[in-house]
């Protein structure tokens, strides 16, 4: 179960993330290189835990709607 701890933790390192890439999404020590992740990849998970951030703030319930299917 994902908590708002959680989602704020998630948050947060996908924040730092961010601002890592930005700085340089590749570099080369020597024979050994280092190739960070996506932005636009980085960007959807933002995204991502900031709706779940709403949504356990909201009290984490979500809308389920039931249909029953008739035939008349």
């Amino acid at each position: 179960m994902i908590t708002l701890k959680v989602a704020e933790e998630h948050l947060d390192a996908w924040l730092k993330a961010e601002i890592a890439v930005s700085t340089g999404q590749s570099y080369r020590i020597g024979t050994r290189q280092l190739q960070r992740a996506d932005l636009s990849e980085i960007r959807q998970s933002i995204n991502y835990w900031r709706k779940e951030m709403a949504r356990l703030q909201k009290g984490g319930r979500r809308n389920v709607f039931r249909a029953v299917p008739r035939d008349y």
